[in-house]
């Protein structure tokens, strides 16, 4: 049952081109957004899609497979999990952000 809590699964297209870091430690983090399409029919049978934007944050093996591989429009696969983290804006206000950490990418389709 420890294997199924705080697991995200997400097949969508990147949003923009990754954003890749180097860090002073030698670590790499990639960045980038990933829209998730759900279609469903409204009231009056017409098709509608709701489209949901989630941040995506890769580390080391992984975040050098999307440096190669991943841009923009590309579909890909997600597999990872959700972590909150906490800043504090120059004005002093304190901001939450929720992230999609990958542990794995799969690369679909052809884009």
């Amino acid at each position: 049952m420890s294997s199924i809590k705080n697991h995200v699964q997400l097949i969508g297209n990147v949003g923009q081109e990754p954003t890749i870091t180097n860090l002073e430690s030698g670590k790499k983090v990639a960045r980038f957004s990933l829209a998730t399409n759900e279609n469903y029919k409204d009231g009056k049978g017409e098709k509608q899609t709701d489209t949901n934007w989630h941040t995506v944050v890769a580390w080391g093996k992984v975040a050098d497979i999307i440096e190669k591989y991943v841009e923009k429009g590309k579909e890909i696969g997600v597999v990872g999990k959700l972590k909150t983290r906490t800043y504090t804006m120059d004005d002093g206000n304190q901001r939450y952000v929720t992230e999609v950490v990958a542990d794995e990418i799969l690369l679909m389709g052809n884009k």
